[in-house]
């Protein structure tokens, strides 16, 4: 499979296509290390701004995962931010890596949450 570039796309990009795709208005997905270091992306912005954006709710993921841990409920399984011109779905996926869903307007969330479980689902199979 190859991106829009003609490169080779790696099988974790092929994963996140597809949930960006599939997802009215999505501007992009992105996997990322419990670093918030992104380890792939499928975007349809700058890709420094994409990996910036990824990495900061990798913060809000931890900071949301070290509370939960707190009061003793185990960390969310995801999270959903929603802003004036943005919203962000963040998807737990295995051992402190994520998945993040982004739109630029409103996509129905229950649409856009059940594809990216469905994307974390099959990145969990490519960890493996």
């Amino acid at each position: 499979m190859r991106n829009d570039r003609g490169a080779a796309m790696t099988p974790f990009a092929a994963i996140l296509q597809r949930a960006v795709t599939a997802t009215p208005n999505a501007i992009g997905g992105a996997f990322a290390d419990p670093d918030g270091e992104m380890v792939d992306s499928f975007a349809l912005i700058d890709p420094h701004d994409w990996a910036v954006l990824t990495a900061h709710y990798g913060v809000v993921l931890r900071h949301l995962t070290q509370a939960f841990g707190t009061w003793h409920y185990g960390g969310p399984e995801y999270f959903i931010a929603q802003h004036k011109g943005l919203e962000v779905i963040v998807q737990a996926v295995e051992a402190g890596y994520y998945a993040l869903l982004a739109f630029t307007k409103s996509a129905p969330i229950a649409l856009a949450l059940e594809n990216l479980r469905v994307a974390a689902t099959f990145l969990r199979k490519e960890m493996a």
